[in-house]
């Protein structure tokens, strides 16, 4: 098995957040966690834990994609346990990045999860690249301003990748695909991921996403122009990794991985030790 990359569920009781999309609250999470000091059992789950990082390892995974059921940074202490887990490992991971909405990120925190974590990556959930308002609203927190964010995360020498989640708000009716892209240059992206919405109709969630992702015509378009640009590389997984303006763009049609890859896009490890390929059933147990 070759694994594109890790995905590390940082445990949380509950989010500070309340995104609409939610995945997460589209399935109900009984995975128990068993990463913490208080349990009796600790240290043989931190060598079962440590053993499923040295087997995505020895899968040829490089990257580790901190992200879960919450924002990964409100559980500090969760984090400061994986980089001693990971500079344990003989070939620790190097590229590790941070999947996050952004709301609670500041200055000293960009620089804890830079120096502390070893965080190289801030990969940026985004619902709309110009109205700061509708971006926090779908997020359940108050306004920010990615400009000052984005800012920041460059001056702090992150790479930064803008997941941009193509719902209706994403754009107004007169925005090109170009338009969308000089925006993204505007705030200093270096990667650029295009994420078509996953719902279905048996959930709050699911329905949300039905109707407010953004409309079949308009994503057709974005993807024509996303076709007509020079292909860079192509990931393990099949997706083509194109070019624009010195940024990476990669369009992920199956952000919940549901289809069947020789090479698996992602593993997620959860906090009960255990490692799975699917986030939305147990059966994809794999050890």
């Amino acid at each position: 098995m070759k694994i594109q990359s890790l995905s590390v569920v940082v445990p949380a009781k509950k989010c500070v957040n309340d995104c609409k999309f939610c995945v997460s609250k589209m399935h109900e999470s009984d995975y128990e966690n068993m990463m913490s000091d208080k349990n009796i059992y600790y240290d043989l789950y931190k060598k079962d834990y440590i053993n499923r990082l040295k087997f995505a390892r020895d899968n040829g995974c490089n990257t580790v994609m901190l992200t879960g059921d919450c924002e990964p940074v409100q559980n500090r202490q969760f984090l400061r346990t994986f980089a001693d887990y990971n500079q344990s490992l003989e070939n620790p991971f190097k590229i590790i990045e941070i999947q996050t909405v952004g709301n609670l990120l500041d200055r000293d925190m960009l620089y804890w999860l830079r120096h502390n974590i070893g965080v190289t990556t801030i990969s940026l959930s985004v619902s709309s690249i110009l109205n700061y308002d509708y971006n926090a609203s779908v997020i359940g927190c108050s306004p920010f301003s990615l400009k000052h964010l984005t800012e920041d995360i460059k001056k702090y020498g992150f790479n930064l990748r803008l997941s941009l989640n193509m719902l209706k708000g994403m754009v107004h009716s007169e925005f090109s695909a170009h338009d969308l892209f000089r925006e993204a240059k505007k705030l200093g992206a270096d990667q650029i991921t295009l994420r078509k919405m996953y719902g279905d109709s048996l959930t709050k969630e699911g329905e949300w996403v039905m109707a407010n992702k953004l409309e079949d015509e308009y994503w057709d378009r974005i993807n024509a122009v996303v076709d007509h640009m020079p292909v860079i590389d192509r990931l393990e997984f099949g997706r083509e990794k194109r070019v624009i303006d010195d940024m990476s763009i990669v369009v992920d049609n199956d952000c919940m991985s549901t289809q069947t890859e020789e090479v698996a896009k992602y593993l997620i490890l959860r906090p009960n030790a255990k490692l799975y390929s699917r986030w939305d059933t147990k059966g994809s147990l794999i050890f």
